[in-house]
């Protein structure tokens, strides 16, 4: 499809673009050079997900980024312009969405093409692989660096990835690693040279679709369960926390510094 798209219920997408090949569908962001992610992104994103999680023909689900950013997080700028209100609205669909893919009926394979930060990051951690390019780019949950917390369902992603110490380590110093670095650590699961991203996220994704259908669902979700009953409980509460840290004085001031540098 071309760069804008369109849903089979004729609903166009702006920021996200969809391809299918053999049973396996390929969600890209394409959303300015670094993918900032706002609430239309979120939205195309949900409604994306949705709609191929009741499509027989998809078997697995590729999601990446076109350019040198998989995405470099929120929308910074357009932000500041919300509301509190707004925001939560907009919080409770971004941490609705990522809980939606980790429980995904369906294989998800992240193909990190460039930088993976702060909310890009939060939505790698919740598929069921990640595939890094190896060349510069950076991996982080960072929000600590600019005085901003995290949310409860991405403080048990990592702890389910990473292990209880090595995800606060992570968390606590909004260390950004690369490919090499997050391999280690089991942020990241492959490194693949940047020609052979697409081609080794698509052989994952054949790879997962060649499972029973049935038994994979069953299977996956006895897996991520125990986790997303703990991401559920406390998700509300820690949106609100991270709002009014977000909405600090101190927070602010730092949040708007760092738009005026980009």
């Amino acid at each position: 499809m071309s760069a804008r798209n369109t849903h089979k219920e004729g609903v166009t997408m702006d920021f996200v673009g969809l391809t299918m090949n053999g049973g396996v569908a390929r969600i890209a962001l394409h959303r300015g050079k670094v993918n900032a992610i706002n609430e239309k992104v979120v939205d195309e994103l949900t409604n994306c997900f949705r709609e191929l999680s009741y499509d027989p023909e998809v078997k697995a689900v590729i999601l990446t980024g076109e350019g040198k950013f998989f995405t470099f997080g929120f929308d910074i700028p357009e932000f500041l312009g919300y509301s509190k209100a707004a925001f939560i609205r907009y919080l409770t669909k971004f941490t609705g969405l990522y809980t939606d893919v980790f429980l995904y009926p369906k294989a998800v394979v992240a193909a990190l093409n460039g930088h993976t930060i702060a909310g890009g990051c939060m939505l790698a951690i919740a598929c069921d692989y990640r595939i890094m390019v190896q060349d510069s780019a950076k991996i982080s949950l960072n929000e600590i660096n600019f005085g901003s917390s995290v949310f409860a369902g991405s403080v048990e992603m990592m702890k389910l990835w990473l292990g209880q110490r090595k995800a606060e380590s992570a968390l606590l110093s909004g260390a950004m690693y690369s490919a090499e670095e997050a391999l280690e650590i089991g942020l990241i699961d492959e490194i693949v040279s940047k020609d052979d991203l697409d081609s080794e996220a698509r052989k994952k994704a054949l790879e997962y679709a060649s499972q029973d259908t049935a038994a994979f669902m069953s299977i996956k979700k006895l897996l991520r369960n125990p986790t997303a009953e703990e991401m559920m409980k406390r998700e509300k509460a820690s949106i609100l926390e991270f709002v009014d840290i977000w909405y600090s004085e101190k927070t602010w001031n730092n949040l708007k510094e760092k738009v005026i540098r980009s």
